[in-house]
């Protein structure tokens, strides 16, 4: 029986793991730099948790979460995002009573949404993210777009754009919620039944419809920005001067309003606007959600986060014709002819690799020709030969792919030439 890949996960390969690993060095790097320390949460968690904090009316709860029982009859879900679990983390383990605040965290790692696949979704996908728990300073909401568009810019993407939008606090959106009930009542039937539920459950939601996105009614839809009070109107005027500060380039969207339940003033995409790139032209979403902490059991506890999508990172990447700077290749392949040979090779890849050098040999029993063909589709930029010849003289010869220059090197020697040349080389 030929076993293939469930629907809507894929295989990363040697070849593309490579840029994998490159991408994900640069965020985690730039996140020591900003100061954000590495939290991990299991893959699976415990539904309810999603219930509260993700909100039982968006599509994620309601149609993609991979929801299964236990032996012991729990409710147990695989997470369909990342800043539900690190709240849940960060209240059980009483991380608001750490003297360090606000505790800038960040992860990476597999979530799981039941979604149609297409191009750049699919329903393993990997995220990494950020979280910002315990100030509700607008300059932390500038840092965390920052930092997201720092990723994308150091990584070298060019076409890249940072929308913003406010749905201000709770008085705000209340008053908001009523001139959208208004707004679409008598004429909700025209839309999707999933708005047609949502116009008395989460009449915000309605906003963020694929569907009837090209709806006249969504063109004429009452700004939220328009419903702000005095205080989110100021805090969004602050979070706007710390961009400008920064030479950090923005536009307002009246409409974004994100797929959670539990955002709050700031909310920001980064959106893809090279050619061919396709409709998911999302990159990255995030945004303010004061008052999930509470929701989740802890306490009040202002806080501030995006997530990326590594898959569509890497097809932004593509789409731009960005070559990433990737390992790849080996430092040098050891040719070993005959048995006696054979045996010195072994003692001497390992020595190689120790010393630090990326190393390799043949495991099956090629002749000289077959081994250096493959040095070649390795790409070593050297090989070491050892033959009877060259063990009576504890040396080796050592080729220069590139260049055809052989030099016969003690084999005690070996390790400091080939850290030398190749230094010299990069």
């Amino acid at each position: 029986m030929a076993f293939q890949i469930p629907r809507g996960t894929q295989d990363v390969l040697p070849g593309d793991s490579e840029k994998w690993q490159y991408v994900e060095h640069i965020a985690r790097s730039l996140c020591s730099r900003y100061g954000y320390q590495e939290i991990r949460t299991p893959i699976f968690e415990h539904t309810e948790l999603f219930l509260r904090g993700v909100g039982d009316t968006t599509d994620i709860v309601q149609k993609e979460m991979y929801t299964f029982e236990d032996k012991g009859g729990r409710a147990l879900t695989l997470r369909p995002e990342g800043t539900a679990p690190v709240v849940r983390a960060f209240v059980e383990h009483k991380l608001y009573g750490s003297p360090n605040q606000p505790l800038k965290l960040y992860y990476s790692g597999p979530m799981f949404r039941y979604e149609r696949p297409e191009a750049g979704r699919f329903r393993q996908f990997v995220q990494f993210g950020v979280e910002a728990l315990g100030s509700s300073d607008p300059a932390i909401d500038a840092e965390v777009m920052a930092l997201a568009m720092h990723i994308y810019e150091a990584l070298g993407l060019k076409r890249i754009r940072l929308v913003i939008n406010s749905l201000g606090d709770l008085d705000s959106r209340r008053a908001h919620r009523e001139a959208l009930v208004r707004h679409f009542s008598n004429r909700i039937h025209e839309l999707c039944p999933d708005c047609q539920t949502r116009l008395h459950t989460n009449p915000l939601r309605i906003l963020d419809c694929k569907k009837d996105r090209d709806h006249e009614l969504m063109a004429t839809a009452p700004s939220i920005l328009d419903y702000l009070n005095d205080e989110s109107r100021a805090y969004f005027e602050k979070v706007k001067q710390y961009l400008t500060a920064l030479g950090i380039p923005f536009v307002i969207d009246a409409r974004l309003v994100r797929g959670l339940d539990y955002y709050n003033h700031t909310t920001f995409e980064i959106m893809s606007e090279a050619e061919g790139f396709g409709a998911a032209a999302t990159l990255c979403g995030g945004g303010r959600y004061n008052g999930l902490v509470q929701e989740i059991g802890g306490p009040e506890t202002p806080g501030i986060g995006f997530a990326l999508s590594i898959e569509r990172l890497l097809a932004a990447l593509d789409a731009e014709g960005v070559e990433l700077p990737v390992e790849s290749g080996l430092d040098c392949y050891v040719v070993a002819v005959g048995e006696r040979a054979k045996d010195e090779a072994v003692r001497l890849v390992y020595a190689l690799r120790r010393f630090g050098l990326r190393v390799d040999q043949d495991y099956l029993g090629r002749k000289l020709k077959a081994q250096l063909k493959a040095a070649d589709r390795l790409g070593a930029s050297f090989v070491a030969i050892i033959g009877d010849e060259e063990l009576e003289r504890q040396e080796a010869a050592v080729k220069h792919m590139a260049s055809g220059e052989q030099t016969n090197v003690p084999l005690g020697e070996l390790a400091h030439f080939l850290h030398e040349r190749i230094g010299k080389e990069e």
